[in-house]
């Protein structure tokens, strides 16, 4: 059956019903109940919008913070993964050396809040021994 005959017999039916004819034509059917829902869901989604886009405002916030500490992308061309490569390379040596050398190095306290409590580490602690050792045959 195709729609409109379907409506056609909706019409016929409400209208020779004993009950349903005497009812006003515009509280019955299934146009008035189209039109009614549609009022209730655009009700509903009215209200609820605000919610759902501060909601999805929040998460694209987290996910960038997320993706932003994670740090840049890793690159996707020869050249530019050799660069990085070398730069990582060279920043373990530059750590290597201080940490063994007892030298500071901001890099190994990155995200730590006071590096000053931190306990002296590797070659300062050997300095440290030896200077505490051999201070009565050092002369000044």
């Amino acid at each position: 059956m195709t729609v409109k005959e379907a409506i056609e017999r909706e019409k016929l039916y409400f209208s020779t019903h004993p009950v349903y004819s005497t009812m006003p034509a515009n509280s019955i059917g299934t146009d008035t109940l189209t039109h009614k829902l549609t009022k209730v869901l655009f009700t509903h989604i009215k209200h609820n919008l605000p919610e759902i886009t501060k909601e999805i405002k929040e998460k694209i916030r987290d996910i960038e913070d997320r993706l932003r500490d994670l740090g840049p992308p890793l690159p996707s061309e020869g050249n530019e993964k050799m660069h990085l490569l070398w730069n990582m390379i060279t920043d373990f040596v530059t750590i290597y050396k201080n940490t063994i050398t007892g030298k500071f190095d901001s890099k190994r306290f990155a995200g730590n809040n006071n590096p000053a409590k931190k306990e002296i580490s590797g070659g300062a602690k050997i300095k440290l021994h030896f200077y505490s050792l051999y201070k009565q045959f050092v002369t000044f």
